[in-house]
């Protein structure tokens, strides 16, 4: 503070372990806080030296301070609508069987009424106990229709990118041995050319978009919940990674239009204590170029009453599908053969990549930021050289677009990246829950290498780490053990550990390159004076802690523009 505003600060942390997480990875003592802003960082002795009567000094005893942790992927709202009472919980563990999927359905269509849709999220085949039985065994509609025959089910899995209905959701939708997948889309078959009622990609949409749609008040009290349980967690900011037209057809829309106009009046209101990034999503999966440039003239590139709070900066294109369904791009074959496919329109592998690089330079030319869902590697190579071209046919400075997951991202893509600044939003937490499964889906080898976050770093390329909920839970402890660690929930074995990253490396991804990401990190995301007072305190010191102990960690004290959000 200068002499010139010596008003004492409103707030001082001091007596502990402040990672300010700054260019040095310098760490101090203390932390003061004025208003809404960081005003000093350093010795205990100095921030005690400048507490004045009214301010409230929090004795960390050696306990750690933070900046606020900031998940750079993370559907809030749809995270929202998976809870009761929008969404059946039927993911693992609290489900291992198919058995236990259809007695929750079972129970939930006792409480229904008649003709009511039973909805439910986060079944994964790979913890299901017949499926590991038989690998030939698979979820199947009339599993469901033995308990729900009157009542139409669709419960999506645990990725987002596959759902599993009954025969009444099938007839409901007009879904039979006729009908046309959209583009990018699958629709699973019995040997006799029925629907099994298993739906992948973009055809999870023929279903999903016949749900009762939830009002904007639902949304906005989806949303302050969920905003809650991040506080609880010291999560202070996050990116919506895509709400718009193209997000209409999904479940409950939750990445629809309707979920701006929620946060916008809760931003209005003063009832938003969150900073929410938004990527804008004009075009649906499957979709086409001029899909993008429709959405994008609906959207008009909304505004915000504070862009500190919420902001839309950036375009979400969906270029492939996901590893674990077999439907992203790869190069070499999966197990069991096929390659996967790029998600967008075009009835070739060649026009869907036209189509791919015309949607990227759409987005690029009207001054957006990319972020495209893309894990497959050829696909990933595919995306990395559309925005090159897309660069060099229209130039930008600081475009800071980026792949979301990247998950078999190779040298060639990250020298790519890292030659134009762009970034890589990847998924840690989703490695340590799916390695053994994708041991089984390309190969332990392969396995090993998804989501290299180390060569990465070293590349020089710009990594986020984030949770991607409602996939796994919003949990930066367990994505920061795994970065350090890589290993398996379900066998405790490393994967790839070649891969692994340190502490400080694994803390960035998860607050300086993320307000880098956000444009933001002239204001926030390190301890540092000038930025905005967000801020978490855990429980311990976190220097020197075992990998294996941080996902125990609690969150003691979350500030929020300079203000206690949660208090254990």
């Amino acid at each position: 503070m200068s002499r010139l505003d010596a008003t004492p600060p409103t707030l001082v942390l001091t007596g502990g372990q402040v990672l300010t997480v700054d260019g040095e990875f310098t760490v101090a003592e203390g932390v003061a806080v004025r208003g809404k802003d960081i005003v000093a960082v350093g010795s205990d002795a100095r921030m005690r030296a400048l507490a004045g009567p009214g301010t409230r000094v929090v004795e960390l005893a050696g306990r750690t301070v933070l900046p606020g942790i900031n998940d750079s992927h993370l559907h809030g709202a749809a995270y929202g609508m998976t809870k009761p009472p929008f969404a059946l919980a039927v993911g693992h563990p609290a489900v291992g069987s198919i058995a236990d999927v259809v007695a929750a359905v079972r129970q939930a269509v006792r409480a229904a009424r008649p003709g009511e849709w039973i909805v439910g999220l986060g079944w994964d085949p790979g913890y299901l106990a017949e499926c590991l039985a038989d690998p030939r065994r698979f979820p199947h509609r009339r599993d469901l229709d033995a308990v729900a025959p009157h009542h139409p089910v669709c419960l999506t899995d645990f990725s987002s990118h596959m759902v599993w209905a009954n025969s009444a959701a099938l007839r409901r939708c007009g879904i039979d041995a006729a009908t046309v997948a959209p583009a990018g889309g699958v629709i699973d078959l019995d040997a006799d050319g029925a629907p099994t009622g298993i739906l992948r990609e973009a055809a999870q949409r023929l279903v999903q978009a016949a749900l009762p749609a939830p009002t904007i008040e639902q949304r906005r009290r989806a949303v302050q919940g969920v905003v809650r349980e991040l506080h609880a967690r010291g999560i202070t900011s996050y990116t919506e990674p895509g709400l718009g037209p193209g997000g209409t057809g999904t479940l409950f829309g939750g990445l629809s239009t309707d979920n701006w106009t929620a946060y916008a009046e809760l931003v209005a209101d003063g009832e938003l204590d969150a900073r929410v990034s938004v990527l804008l999503l004009p075009a649906p999966m499957g979709g086409s170029a001029d899909d993008l440039r429709e959405g994008l003239a609906e959207l008009r590139r909304p505004r915000s009453a504070d862009p500190r709070l919420l902001n839309a900066i950036g375009v979400k294109i969906f270029a492939d599908g996901v590893p674990p369904n077999r439907t992203a791009w790869m190069t070499e074959p999966y197990t069991g053969g096929g390659h996967g496919a790029l998600c967008v329109h075009g009835a070739t592998p060649a026009l869907q990549v036209d189509e791919l690089r015309e949607m990227i330079r759409v987005a690029h030319e009207a001054g957006f930021q990319l972020g495209v869902h893309v894990t497959g590697d050829r696909a990933i190579d595919t995306v990395v050289d559309a925005f090159a071209a897309a660069q060099a046919s229209a130039p930008r400075p600081d475009a800071r677009h980026y792949v979301i997951h990247g998950d078999f991202i190779g040298p060639g893509g990250l020298a790519r990246l890292a030659a134009h600044g762009y970034g890589v939003n990847m998924n840690p937490a989703i490695k340590w829950t799916v390695s053994d499964l994708m041991d089984e889906v390309v190969g332990p080898e392969r396995s090993a290498c998804q989501w290299p976050v180390r060569a990465a770093v070293e590349a020089g390329v710009r990594v986020c780490a984030s949770s991607d909920a409602p996939i796994t839970e919003p949990d930066w402890r367990q994505g920061v053990a795994s970065m350090m660690l890589r290993e398996s929930k379900a066998t405790g074995r490393p994967s790839g550990p070649e891969q692994c990253v340190p502490l400080a490396d694994a803390l960035r991804a998860y607050t300086a390159t993320p307000a880098w990401q956000d444009f933001a990190d002239d204001w926030k995301g390190t301890v540092e004076p000038g930025k905005v007072a967000d801020l978490c305190v855990l429980d311990r010191p976190l220097l020197d802690l075992d990998p294996h102990d941080v996902p125990d960690v609690e969150v003691d004290l979350t500030v929020f523009d300079g203000r206690v959000v949660h208090e254990r």
